[in-house]
């Protein structure tokens, strides 16, 4: 089952709105195929395994990290090339918890009389499944709010610190190398309309290997952003959400013309409606999502409840009234408003990395 979910993990970011699968076929304590789903339209692990093991899957054991499908999508169902080929035996890590799987899977395979055993590595396998997980319980991705934060708990003034001469970043090269691996692990990568304007960024996994390039949001409610920004420039992969009827059809027609997607959303008095843009993004197959956004945003996501992971990198600075204290104000979000356990932390460069989870 481990060698299934280093399988697996060859699929992120190329199979969406699929979940990241990996199967690994055993026979006479040998492995004798394996497969993982490489991309969305293309056969699942189990039917990559089963192809590779060949006759000698017949009276094998599958060791498979998500439930065999039952139905028929762009490809057969897994269940009916499991039994086809005769495996005797089935581990499943996890039952699916989408609509259309939710156990069908595994109760075919028990009615063909194919064993069957599900949990073997379950923690381990929502970890790496959470924002799909998350998708098909809750109907929204999982978010990782990203933040840069001083000593004294202070962030980057919007445009950074060039003014003053320190340089436009908080943090060094390796942990900004760490911010673009996580925008490469995301679906999505949203921010709001004050860090577009000030910091014109690209949102682009640039410095690490990217298996593609997640999609591009910006929070601006009355779509009052500059054309000239970068984001916009580029079009193709960038959303604008605005907030319903405060934002006017000529605006969002001259974005429209520069290949920007623009989704219309109901707003909050804060700004556009942190569950509802959730929700679009989970139809758009986003599982991840990665939160960018100034204090402002993280903020608003955080009062609205659906922040699952603060990403926090340290650096050994104090910036004083130089920096912006955030979060902003949480009145009305309970004495505990957020709340977490430190799942990782490491060096990197000489920032300190630390990744909190949500408490349950």
């Amino acid at each position: 089952m481990r060698r299934a979910l280093r399988l697996a993990e060859r699929g992120r970011g190329r199979v969406n709105p699929n979940p990241m699968v990996g199967a690994v076929v055993v026979r006479g304590g040998r492995v004798v195929g394996e497969g993982w789903h490489r991309a969305w339209g293309e056969p699942h692990a189990e039917a990559m395994a089963l192809t590779r093991a060949g006759s000698l899957a017949r009276g094998a054991t599958m060791y498979v990290t998500l439930e065999p499908c039952a139905h028929t999508g762009r490809t057969p169902p897994c269940v009916d090339a499991l039994l086809a080929a005769g495996v005797r035996r089935c581990v499943v890590a996890l039952r699916d918890p989408h609509r259309i799987v939710d156990g069908r899977g595994l109760r075919r395979l028990r009615a063909a009389g194919v064993r069957v055993e599900v949990g073997m590595l379950a923690d381990e396998v929502r970890g790496q499944l959470a924002g799909y997980l998350l998708t098909h319980t809750l109907g929204r991705p999982r978010v990782t709010l990203k933040l840069a934060v001083s000593l004294d708990g202070r962030i980057a003034p919007a445009g950074g610190f060039a003014r003053n001469g320190a340089g436009r970043w908080l943090t060094g090269p390796l942990a900004r190398r760490a911010g673009h691996r996580l925008r490469a692990h995301a679906d999505a990568v949203v921010v709001g309309a004050g860090t577009a304007r000030a910091d014109d960024p690209r949102l682009t996994a640039r410095l690490v290997g990217a298996a593609r390039q997640p999609l591009r949001v910006v929070c601006d409610t009355r779509l009052r952003l500059p054309r000239t920004l970068r984001l916009l420039r580029r079009g193709r992969g960038t959303v604008v959400a605005c907030g319903g009827r405060k934002a006017p059809m000529a605006r969002q027609r001259a974005l429209e013309r520069l290949g920007v997607t623009v989704w219309r959303l109901p707003a909050t008095a804060r700004g556009v409606s942190p569950r509802r843009l959730l929700r679009r993004l989970a139809r758009a197959g986003c599982h991840d999502v990665l939160l960018e956004g100034g204090a402002t945003l993280a903020t608003s996501w955080i009062r609205a409840g659906v922040v699952d992971r603060i990403a926090l990198f340290t650096a050994p600075r104090v910036l004083g009234p130089g920096g912006l204290a955030w979060p902003g104000p949480l009145e009305g979000a309970g004495a505990h408003a957020w709340a977490g356990r430190v799942v990782d932390q490491r060096r990197e460069g000489g920032d300190l990395y630390t990744l909190i989870e949500a408490e349950k």
